[in-house]
């Protein structure tokens, strides 16, 4: 796996304390198969990968995870096409969604001495994606940021079925958003 090196403004956002915690240690590989991520958003790949480098520190950070752990992720800009194809391969339920992951790695499992951790993949669909962010009234990079940390902390084992657990995983997502200068995407302004 690649490592992706974040550049830019996407890595102003981040305190060099603050990367620490994952840089040597983690390995996101971004993948674009879809070519719209590219054109409508050039920055695409460094804004999942400044999101995904957040989401991790906190992750490994909540689970207990020796911050020099090796780590391994994906995260592919896909289109709707082939969300909806993994969502009815793999879910059962035939339609694209805008974020999906794929977890590798089962919290409090232990973890592989002198291997890195495979914790998982993420994927996300470009045309709801940016659908959803136009709706929303929300910069595509923003929406794209929150849903990759969404997809990231699902890798850890959180998840929003009950109530209250909706609300502690928005709270994270809230936190770690922040961390980027991302406002909150749950904040509804009228």
């Amino acid at each position: 796996m690649t490592e992706l090196a974040v550049t830019g403004s996407a890595l102003t956002e981040l305190a060099a304390t603050e990367l620490a915690v994952t840089e040597s240690a983690a390995a996101i590989e971004i993948v674009a198969p879809c070519a719209d991520w590219r054109r409508v958003l050039p920055a695409a790949a460094e804004i999942a990968g400044a999101a995904a480098r957040a989401a991790l520190r906190r992750g490994m950070t909540d689970s207990g995870i020796a911050p020099q752990t090796a780590i391994e992720i994906g995260v592919s800009l896909a289109d709707d096409a082939e969300q909806q194809r993994l969502n009815r391969d793999w879910r059962g339920l035939d339609r694209p969604t805008n974020v999906l992951a794929f977890p590798a790695w089962e919290p409090g499992a232990p973890i592989p001495s002198g291997a890195p951790l495979l914790l998982g993949d993420v994927v996300l669909a470009f045309e709801t994606v940016a659908r959803e962010a136009q709706q929303q009234g929300k910069p595509l990079g923003d929406h794209l940021s929150h849903l990759v940390v969404h997809g990231v902390l699902h890798l850890f084992g959180h998840d929003h079925a009950g109530e209250a657990e909706a609300i502690a995983m928005e709270s994270l997502e809230t936190a770690i958003l922040a961390s980027l200068g991302v406002p909150d995407p749950y904040c509804r302004t009228m």
